[in-house]
């Protein structure tokens, strides 16, 4: 998708997202693209004149997103982080295009909830199995690839700081990523890698909609209740920040974990 067609963009988000170019020219993956936060962030990134590789586990999703990014600036590959050959098939068709790779947002991730007495062994080993080992794979994989100057851009969360009920083996994955982008940026600046981190609040997403079980209008009143801005968080905004880390205008942020929460866990 050329900058050009961000006025189309623009009228697919229901809001304007300027006339940047911030990332013209450069290939992006992000994972997890087929919905949500992903799906923000890969129309955002085209939008802005990048590649974008999307990868998720349902191909109809990701089918359905490609058209909605643009075909001819998203590439679509199913696979699931967790499992080393799809990432290995995923790496194979960015190295294919000859390009490098300029941004890898690490946003894929599953969440499901159960107090310290009701944590399973498969409750465990799913969500640490995704969330942890999957992005530490992600971005070793992606290594050879990244070009000198690239931006890793890690999806944490404002749950892994708050210590709300049954949220604890989630909460403690998201701190592992928070972590990971300390110790990685450190590691990588060598090379002029910067890896950060994001953390979003509450945001308005099939996810969220899955914790709401049912009464989702209530359940989101409930939740908006909850943010100083008086609202829930809509995935265009946190796009706008993996736009700003992927591009050259956050080229003095490194190793940062930056909050897009409407100030929910620090008002």
């Amino acid at each position: 998708m050329a900058c050009s067609r961000a006025s189309s963009v623009s009228k697919l988000l229901g809001r304007p997202i300027g006339a940047f170019c911030r990332v013209s020219g450069k290939t992006a993956v992000v994972t997890g693209g087929g919905t949500g936060i992903g799906l923000a962030a890969a129309v955002r990134l085209a939008a802005e004149g990048g590649h974008v590789f999307i990868t998720g586990r349902r191909k109809t999703v990701l089918d359905a997103a490609v058209e909605t990014i643009g075909p001819a600036s998203a590439t679509a590959v199913v696979g699931d982080i967790s499992d080393l050959a799809d990432l290995d098939r995923l790496y194979d068709t960015v190295r294919a295009r000859g390009h490098g790779l300029d941004v890898l947002f690490a946003n894929a991730g599953t969440a499901s909830f159960a107090t310290l007495e009701q944590v399973t062994e498969e409750h465990y080993e799913e969500t640490f199995g995704v969330n942890v080992r999957g992005t530490s794979f992600t971005v070793q994989k992606a290594l050879p690839l990244l070009n000198d100057g690239a931006s890793v851009i890690l999806n944490s969360s404002v749950r892994a700081d708050d210590g709300v009920a049954a949220f604890g083996t989630y909460a403690a994955s998201k701190a592992a990523i928070r972590s990971f982008a300390r110790t990685w940026a450190n590691e990588l600046k060598g090379r002029g890698i910067r890896v950060n981190a994001i953390s979003p609040g509450t945001i308005d997403t099939p996810g969220l909609d899955a914790v709401a079980e049912g009464d989702t209008p209530l359940a989101k009143s409930q939740f908006a209740a909850g943010v100083p801005l008086g609202r829930i968080g809509r995935p265009d905004g946190v796009a706008e920040v993996v736009a700003f880390l992927a591009s050259g205008q956050s080229g003095f942020i490194l190793g940062a974990n930056l909050y897009v929460d409407g100030g929910e866990n620090h008002i």
